[in-house]
């Protein structure tokens, strides 16, 4: 164990040398620093509803028309300054940012019978006109129940109210931190992780320093859980670190020893079969090109479960009941052991053919 000790530390102090390794790391640690800045902008790409939670900014909006029931909506919003202006004025005033909208409103009564039009004027390619454009929707279909109660005579047939018997919330925030933020930056260490221990291994074959590594007083299995172990204490190493910036950037995070217990047992497994490829093909490109395929099947295969490790570490973390925490945990013990038995046969095998 000493000897094996020893290299750990000899690789770990290597991994300064790793550039590629380190900008990995380097990309996680930004993430996990800015993670409630990166919520907004990242969650908005599949849900641009997000926008509507940005608050506390008054947004000038100038209206053409003599709407007042519009006016007054913008004004009862807290999001929104109306201020009427002749179109000329206005638009204007928005190519130069002194206003964040214009809506020019038809001539048009709402008791009349000919439809109310409305047109909305923003920046384009803006971020602002984005959140404008969230936050202004909830304005517009005020607007909309006020048109249908004052045209409520006009309607012949009413529609069917539909209920569903169970609806269903939508949380973004939840959504992208706890289903996909956290496990992304718990489960890609272990990714970083299982290539590192293919380079650390096979590089010793094709630079030909495996039999000067054999002439020192370390035998092969040694070396080899060496570097092994090293990729395995990168992993609680990154995984804590993140939790604890996570929590830092107030994300309640539920049942941590949990959490890196499961971490630590699944990217184990993952870098062990990594580490099984190298040692058999002792060739970089071999190895990293059948690894890569195999983790992607393997994902898609383990992603078709529900007591998936990515479903396990979303209900920890968000403190909800896991009830397949420990046998989808001693599943991962039992494979690391019969991988860890591969492992020493393997190298037993390639010592007695070389």
């Amino acid at each position: 164990m000493h000897r094996v000790f020893t290299i750990t530390k000899k690789e770990l102090r290597g991994l300064a040398n790793e550039k590629t390794i380190l900008l990995a790391i380097l990309l996680q640690l930004f993430i996990a620093l800015f993670s409630s800045f990166l919520m907004v902008g990242l969650s908005a790409m599949y849900d641009p509803t997000t926008y509507g939670s940005v608050s506390g900014v008054k947004y000038g909006v100038g209206v053409v028309g003599n709407d007042t029931i519009l006016t007054r909506l913008l004004d009862e919003n807290p999001s929104f300054r109306s201020y009427q202006m002749n179109l000329s004025v206005a638009l204007g005033a928005l190519k130069e940012r002194k206003l964040s909208a214009v809506i020019w409103t038809s001539e048009t009564p709402p008791e009349s019978k000919d439809p109310v039009s409305l047109t909305l004027y923003t920046i384009k390619n803006d971020i602002q006109s984005a959140v404008i454009e969230v936050k202004i929707k909830e304005v517009f279909l005020k607007y909309e129940d006020i048109l249908r109660d004052v045209r409520s005579d006009r309607i012949t047939k009413h529609p069917v109210t539909m209920t569903s018997a169970r609806p269903v919330s939508s949380n973004t925030f939840y959504e992208f931190i706890y289903a996909l933020l956290i496990p992304l930056l718990l489960f890609m260490p272990a990714i970083i992780s299982a290539g590192l221990v293919i380079d650390l291994i096979t590089e010793e074959y094709q630079q030909q320093t495996i039999d000067t590594l054999r002439t020192t007083p370390a035998s092969m299995n040694e070396i080899i859980w060496g570097k092994i172990s090293a990729c395995i204490l990168l992993v609680p190493m990154e995984a804590g670190l993140w939790l604890v910036l996570l929590i830092l950037n107030k994300i309640q995070i539920g049942s941590l020893p949990e959490i890196l217990l499961q971490v630590i047992f699944a990217s184990s497994a993952l870098i062990l079969v990594a580490a099984l490829l190298a040692l058999y093909y002792q060739d970089r490109t071999k190895s990293q090109f059948i690894f890569s395929t195999a983790a992607v099947i393997l994902l898609l295969l383990t992603l078709a479960f529900p007591g998936n490790p990515l479903n396990i570490i979303a209900q920890l973390a968000s403190d909800s009941p896991a009830p397949l925490f420990w046998p989808v945990l001693l599943v991962f013990i039992c494979f690391c052991i019969i991988l860890t038995m591969l492992i020493r046969v393997t190298v037993r095998k390639a010592t007695e053919t070389s």
